[in-house]
């Protein structure tokens, strides 16, 4: 017979920062924003700014990064459970992709990485986000050198979702619009973060917009924000506000949905055998799980 000891307060956590993992995804936020921002940081005497190489060497260089980040994460104690979470939530986003891509910037999946994120941690939401990302581009035919840098982005939107006032503090109607104001901020930060990427890519547009190699940073800002307001203001506007509309109408759902998926993993509870078909005593700092020989063989009956 199994038993279960009540739930510990605080929130079961699938994949858990160490200092491992800590130290890991700050290396990759600082390449990452280099990565991002590289024309804007380049000083004009530097070969960086005049040199057309530094986007694709970041885009080989991410995938590594994003990678080793993944790795150590779930080297940090993602079990089978949370790897099952993650595909599934991957799967979905993935899915829900292709059903606004293309018009009007709608992508449906915003507001599934900002409740994922929220409920999960901020964790499992990079990964999450990173891996949901790299599913979707899969899917939809979307693989090339821009990939890199959406994945990485992705992961710091469900990222911040996840470091986010607690539950504990905010619930209800007030942690919705929490969410729904997180995901519209969001939202423009991805899509400015995007263009930034592909906007040094671009020449020969206009001399209001273009990229100039080593100009001063307030010159190409301005023909950064010109250009952004240009190309693509509607298309991040679409996407902001639809993750407004999907977290304020289906949130309060699917937060229950993956608060009760989370409770009934029991991420934080490990699992103890007794061969003795007796209960082992736990502790009251940790939820234990303890499975006997004559639940194994009815499982597998």
């Amino acid at each position: 017979m199994s038993r279960r000891t009540p739930a510990p307060r605080g929130r079961s956590r699938p994949v858990r920062i160490g200092p491992r993992g800590a130290a890991a995804l700050l290396l990759v936020t600082l390449i990452g924003i280099a990565a991002f921002g590289w024309p804007l940081l380049a000083d004009r005497q530097s070969g960086l700014a005049h040199s057309q190489d530094a986007p694709w060497l970041f885009a080989a260089l991410l995938p590594l990064l994003v990678a080793v980040v993944v790795a150590t994460l779930a080297d940090q104690g993602m079990d089978a459970k949370a790897v099952a979470m993650l595909g599934v939530l991957a799967a979905v986003g993935a899915a829900l992709r292709p059903l606004g891509a293309g018009t009007a910037g709608l992508e449906p999946m915003f507001f599934l990485m900002v409740l994922s994120g929220r409920v999960l941690g901020p964790g499992f939401g990079f990964v999450l986000g990173a891996v949901t990302m790299f599913a979707s581009a899969l899917l939809t035919g979307g693989v090339g050198p821009w990939m890199p840098f959406q994945m990485l982005a992705l992961g710091w939107f469900s990222l911040g979702a996840g470091l986010l006032p607690g539950p504990e503090r905010i619930r209800g109607r007030a942690e919705l619009a929490m969410l729904a104001a997180y995901g519209f901020a969001g939202s423009f930060a991805y899509g400015t973060a995007m263009n930034l990427q592909g906007w040094v890519l671009l020449q020969g547009m206009g001399q209001g917009i273009s990229f100039h190699p080593g100009d001063p940073v307030p010159a190409n800002l301005a023909r950064f924000a010109a250009y952004c307001l240009a190309t693509s203001a509607g298309w991040d506007l679409g996407r902001a506000v639809l993750t407004v509309v999907l977290t304020l109408t289906l949130g309060g759902t699917v937060l229950k949905a993956l608060r009760r998926a989370t409770r009934k993993a029991a991420f934080d509870a490990p699992v103890a055998f007794d061969s003795g078909g007796e209960v082992a005593r736990t502790t009251p700092q940790k939820q234990v799980q303890v499975v006997t020989e004559s639940d194994i063989r009815a499982r597998w009956r």
